[in-house]
């Protein structure tokens, strides 16, 4: 009981002594970087430690967790050059593979079919009609990531559904489909 009563003597002692403090002055600051902002120049070199803040990257930088730009453009000769220079950076797989036949399955199978001659659901529907099997074109890696990409007559651009990684695996798994046509 002592003690509690010496703790809010003390207390009070204390709220007082702060009361009579000048109000308009801080008097203490806890946290000096919360009050007093460091000033950054965004063009020069006034960073921490007077590092520069906002430098453009080297060129052909790719941002972690990123992919390399894709800059050929939708035109027959774009296509071309597709189909002439684009090589697939992946392994031919099998986790590759089936990784591409499970999107092949989501995003593909409806037009394409399921052995991709250009009879699937859609197709027999009557939705879609002149869907081209894959065993009918020249196709090679360059030109299925370049349709991906781009799209093609009534097929659109798949680009912002799959990622970098995940637009090659559809085409191993195309090739794949292809191949089984062929034979």
């Amino acid at each position: 009981m002592k003690n509690l009563k010496s703790i809010i003597a003390f207390t009070v002692f204390a709220s007082l002594l702060m009361s009579c403090n000048n109000k308009r002055e801080r008097q203490l600051q806890y946290m000096p970087d919360m009050y007093e902002s460091v000033p950054y120049d965004a063009n020069g070199a006034n960073g921490i430690n007077n590092a520069p803040v906002n430098i453009k990257p080297v060129a052909g930088t790719i941002k972690r967790g990123g992919q390399p730009a894709y800059d050929i453009p939708d035109t027959p000769e774009g296509y071309d050059k597709a189909k002439l220079e684009l090589k697939n950076p992946l392994v031919a797989n099998e986790m590759n593979l089936e990784k591409g036949k499970e999107l092949y399955e989501i995003y593909c199978i409806s037009c394409h079919g399921k052995k991709g001659d250009g009879n699937g659901y859609l197709a027999q529907a009557e939705k879609f009609l002149g869907i081209p099997s894959y065993a009918d074109r020249e196709i090679n890696a360059g030109t299925i990531y370049h349709v991906i990409m781009h799209g093609k007559n009534l097929m659109g651009s798949h680009s912002s559904q799959l990622t970098y990684k995940e637009r090659w695996q559809v085409v191993h798994y195309v090739e794949n489909l292809r191949a089984d046509l062929v034979k």
